[in-house]
Formats: C-alpha cells, structure tokens, sequence
C-alpha cells in the first residue's frame, strides 16, 4: 500500500482506503473499523499523496508523505504526541520537523489531523514508512541473474516447403 491508495474525505473522521471506483463516485473502506463508505460526486476526497502543506519557501508546499517520511525518520514511530496535546507542543513538533511551514496558513487542526494520521498510519501500516531498499536490493538480485546466464544464440526454425514448391 501506498499514500495513492489513502483518502481522507472532508467532514468524515479517520482515513480510508480506495475500494473500488463507480461510475458516479468511488467506494472508500474505513481503515479503522472496515466499514464501506460511498463517496459521491459532491464529496471532497482528497489521496494522502496529493495533500501538501503551506511553506514560506519559494516552493510554498511540501508533500504531506515527504512530511510523514521525516517524521518517522527523526522519530521511529513515537512522536509521544497525539491529536489532543497542547496547541503550544504541536506547533513545535512541527517547526522541529518543517521549520519553514507558514504559521499563519497552518492551522493547529491541520497539526493535530497529521500527529492522528501518522500514529495511526505507523501502528497499521508500518511498511509504508520504510525505505525502498527492499526493492532496489531485489531487482539488483533479479539482474545478477540474467547476467550469471549464458546467452545463447534463438534456435532457427526449420521452415517445410510448400507442396507448390515440389513441383
């Protein structure tokens, strides 16, 4: 799984993950208790990949998954915060992990949905917080193979005449 797969959906609680699509909208199930949610064409869904937030660098976002990633890489998991901790404290964690958000665009609710959903992203899916080493190392793998394998030169078919040929 990966931030693609990942929705919240405004005015909704919690995240969920894409089911399946329909022709007017796209059912989503609740990561937290599997039930099925029906998003139609009037329901803001937003995939985890695609939320940023605001900078007051020139580039003025940064991904919400290059945000998760620091955080799990500075805290392995633990940020010993969750969503009800002092306004004070979350603004803090924050400057620590993105120094250069926009105080006045980044609202401490937006801080609390992002401490909710990496603890509960780390807790149940831990793998999407781990480097892609794993892959690298298997297509590393996968070459070493092919180059350890003779090449051989493709048989020629044998090609039968044509009884027209006989003639």
């Amino acid at each position: 799984m990966n931030f693609n797969e990942i929705a919240a959906v405004a005015g909704k609680g919690g995240l969920y993950k894409v089911f399946k699509p329909t022709r007017t909208g796209v059912i989503l199930e609740s990561m937290k208790d599997r039930s099925k949610l029906v998003a139609g064409p009037n329901s803001k869904v937003s995939m985890l990949a695609e939320i940023s937030i605001y900078t007051t660098s020139e580039e003025g976002t940064v991904l919400l998954e290059d945000v998760m990633k620091k955080i799990h890489k500075e805290f392995k998991g633990d940020t010993g915060l969750t969503g009800t901790a002092d306004p004070d404290e979350l603004k803090a964690f924050l400057k620590h992990i993105l120094p250069d958000y926009d105080e006045d665009r980044v609202y401490v609710s937006d801080i609390k949905k992002l401490v909710n959903w990496y603890n509960f992203l780390v807790s149940q899916i831990p793998e999407l917080f781990e480097e892609k080493k794993e892959k690298k190392e298997k297509k590393e793998v996968g070459e070493e193979k092919k180059e350890s394998q003779p090449k051989t030169k493709p048989k020629a078919k044998a090609v039968k005449p044509n009884k027209s040929d006989k003639k």
